[in-house]
């Protein structure tokens, strides 16, 4: 089954939001598709990556983000337990998995409860090469409208997550042995 990912995305986003999200999926999408096939990935598994990368951020539409036109009534953080529910409803389990795990490196429990996030207390990291994939490709493209295809920096990302603790920047720094060949 092919996923129509600007069908689902426009399900749930309208005009310029609709756009925004579009590009910045797309920025994602090509990254993670080009370390899938720099692994040497099955053309199955590319194919996921592609769809999944597209709706990683659906979660956004629920959110409050002035800045990229949408005004919903939950803190951004949680774009992704709300993208998951989302997929889920949309009978894309995997692709909601993706949603959940891909804040920054993943968020941990202990995360979740250090730093008071209105999150479940559960696990939300990456689990498989997949999810790992479009966590690392994300971090390089912002959903700032002026900045939607310009790639950041290996330096502006580990700084980035540098704010969130050396553990988060080891992660990135693992996922950029093994991923970072195409940048």
């Amino acid at each position: 089954m092919v996923v129509d990912s600007r069908l689902i995305m426009g399900k749930y986003f309208e005009g310029e939001s609709l756009e925004l999200i579009l590009i910045h999926g797309k920025m994602v999408a090509e990254l993670a598709v080009a370390v899938g096939h720099t692994l040497g990935l099955e053309e199955t598994e590319i194919v996921f990556l592609e769809e999944a990368a597209m709706l990683h951020d659906i979660g956004v539409c629920r959110v409050n983000a002035p800045g990229i036109g949408v005004h919903g009534g939950f803190p951004y953080i949680t774009h992704g337990i709300h993208g998951r529910e989302i997929l889920d409803a949309e009978g894309l389990p995997r692709h909601a998995l993706v949603c959940e795990r891909h804040i920054g490196v993943g968020l941990t429990v202990s995360d979740i409860v250090a730093q008071e996030l209105p999150l479940p207390h559960h696990d939300m990291t990456p689990q498989n090469l997949a999810e790992e994939i479009i966590c690392f490709s994300d971090l390089f493209y912002s959903k700032n409208p002026h900045k939607l295809s310009h790639r950041k920096t290996i330096e502006k990302v580990r700084c980035s997550l540098g704010l969130f603790g050396e553990a988060k920047v080891l992660i990135f720094d693992s996922w950029l042995t093994r991923f970072g060949k195409v940048l």
